[in-house]
């Protein structure tokens, strides 16, 4: 029997495998450019910033002073805010969860549900935190400007021991209040959720409300999740110096 070879037809597969491998491959760049596009920096922080994935979503932090701009018209002198940093560029940083709230609440149009100084009082938190848990590493680069002696790294580990101490007497170790004002049937579960225990995972967890309820035994709804943003907000108010 003779066999007779398919030109056409092994052409044909040829070409759909070609096709599918060059379907993989566009796949595959498409990907890669979206992960590049996801970690790149902000263009007004420059092009020395290059993607690292690992990084995760970064934004810009603008730096500004305020410098002379004139008079006006009773002769007083006025001000106005310029860009600082290198070449005037923002300097970047890494994202975390409260841009994730923000950016939520915004596309909900229900504001911000946290004020720039409680955000930026919970970041100070969570950044002396870091540094406590670093050891030595980064508290030595906070004296090495200085000329630090051993003495030096000593005295500025214990300020910062000191103040983490001041924010969490101010939290204190209540529970909050807007959870203990829910009838015991909406709970969904009778775990208390204490205030410090939510900033500590919000800002050194990086969790969100929906996760802090969750680790709590609590079915997580908007309600909820907004009876913890409240409660954070409180919580950040007392750590700043305010009280209830």
């Amino acid at each position: 029997m003779t066999m007779v070879f398919d030109r056409a037809g092994s052409a044909e597969a040829v070409a759909r495998a070609a096709a599918v491998r060059q379907s993989r491959i566009d796949a595959e760049a498409a990907r890669m450019a979206a992960v590049l596009a996801r970690a790149a920096a902000p263009e007004e922080c420059g092009p020395a910033i290059i993607p690292a994935p690992a990084r995760g979503v970064c934004y810009a932090e603008h730096q500004v002073t305020m410098v002379p701009n004139g008079v006006d018209a009773r002769g007083m002198e006025k001000w106005a805010a310029a860009a600082t940093g290198y070449g005037h560029r923002a300097a970047v940083r890494k994202g975390d969860v409260f841009d994730r709230i923000r950016a939520r609440s915004r596309k909900g149009s229900r504001g911000d549900l946290l004020t720039p100084g409680q955000i930026a009082q919970a970041r100070r938190y969570r950044d002396l935190v870091e540094h406590l848990a670093a050891g030595s590493y980064k508290l030595s680069q906070l004296d090495r400007a200085s000329g630090s002696s051993e003495r030096d790294f000593m005295d500025a580990r214990l300020a910062v021991s000191r103040e983490v101490d001041e924010m969490r007497r101010r939290v204190g170790s209540d529970a909050m209040l807007s959870v203990r004002r829910m009838r015991p049937d909406a709970r969904g579960s009778r775990v208390t959720i204490m205030d410090i225990r939510i900033v500590d995972l919000i800002c050194l967890g990086d969790a969100d409300p929906s996760e802090v309820l969750r680790k709590h035994g609590w079915q997580p709804d908007g309600h909820r999740r907004k009876a913890v943003m409240v409660a954070l907000g409180r919580a950040l108010n007392r750590m700043i110096g305010y009280r209830d």
